[in-house]
């Protein structure tokens, strides 16, 4: 029930008048330091919209703080609802009317990874990957957890040497063939060959091609778990080996022979980050193209980017999820294709 004031009318008489929604906003409307408050909070607006707009053109010279910028970008989004109660708290239409452009530049980025894309139905092959994580307590459960997904083919990354052969017992019912190179692996229910390891200008193995005898047609899979990055308070965000390996594992996809690529791995990095260029510029990520939300796949426990990708060349997504939680620190995903 509304509550009501006393006032003196013109007339000397006393009357009363309701208070509530409609009383509050006479208050905004009479208001006239509505404009005049709240300027840093627009402001901050502002300068929200353009670090979203204008996100490649923030260097990377000073501690790759461009890239960190761009492997977080879609969280600049909180500031909308921050900025929103700040500005109502303060009543300030000019923060209001400030906001609309952060939200209007986020929707544009990002609007279309709220809607689903994902078809029940169609595609030829399902893939999945799963960086297992070294130090990983119960490789079995963890490889039967991510054959349960029903992929065809399905890659892992940071295979220590010493749970190899937990990772080929448990998977051996599920996949007749399987290659590992290094530290990734490959299993298909499909006949594998050509498995070799890939120069990623690291000194070690941590990437690998084969060719998938698939029922659609022969496709080139590619496994890769690219360098970690560090962020570091006297240096920044360190990425510099992860740069180097991204261009050389860029350089030997633009080489593939074979129409049909897919790319299975960790890359410790998003598809928004402009070092990732020399790969996501040739390829697909198929949860852009066709998965439900944002697809964050570490760190597990709370994940805030998706730095495990499938992409694709020359097939056709048709669905992308995330599926769930390991006993690793990242989140597999799997997508189904259409070749």
């Amino acid at each position: 029930m509304a509550q009501a004031y006393t006032a003196e009318t013109g007339n000397g008489t006393v009357g009363t008048r309701p208070s509530g929604p409609r009383f509050r906003s006479e208050r905004w409307r009479g208001d006239r330091g509505i404009w005049r408050r709240g300027i840093l909070l627009a402001l901050i607006a502002v300068l929200v919209a353009f670090l979203m707009i204008l996100h490649a053109h923030i260097p990377n010279r000073i501690g790759n703080l461009g890239s960190l910028t761009e492997t977080f970008l879609p969280w600049l989004g909180l500031f909308v609802p921050l900025i929103l109660v700040g500005a109502l708290v303060r009543r300030s239409a000019t923060a209001l009317i400030a906001l609309l452009l952060p939200l209007v530049v986020w929707l544009n980025l990002f609007g279309g990874l709220l809607t689903g894309k994902s078809s029940a139905s169609g595609g030829d092959l399902t893939v999945a990957t799963h960086n297992v994580n070294a130090g990983n307590p119960d490789p079995a459960d963890t490889a039967l957890d991510v054959a349960a997904s029903g992929a065809d083919v399905l890659a892992l990354q940071e295979l220590p040497g010493g749970q190899v052969a937990a990772y080929e017992k448990a998977l051996a019912k599920t996949y007749r063939y399987h290659a590992v190179e290094g530290t990734v692996g490959l299993w298909s229910k499909y006949p594998l060959s050509g498995a070799a390891p890939v120069d990623i200008r690291l000194g070690w193995t941590r990437a690998m091609r084969a060719t998938v005898a698939a029922p659609g047609g022969e496709v080139a899979v590619y496994v890769a778990h690219l360098p970690s990055v560090r962020v570091k308070m006297n240096a920044g965000f360190t990425a510099n080996q992860r740069d180097n390996s991204a261009d050389a594992l860029g350089e030997a996809i633009a080489r593939e022979g074979l129409d049909r690529v897919v790319l299975l791995g960790d890359l410790n990095g998003t598809m928004n980050d402009r070092s990732l260029n020399a790969v996501t510029s040739q390829m697909r990520s198929t949860q852009g193209a066709a998965g439900d939300g944002f697809g964050f796949s570490w760190p597990a426990a709370f994940p805030m980017a998706r730095i495990d990708q499938i992409m694709v060349r020359g097939v056709e997504p048709v669905s992308s999820w995330t599926l769930p939680r390991t006993a690793s620190d990242h989140l597999p995903i799997a997508a189904r294709v259409g070749l």
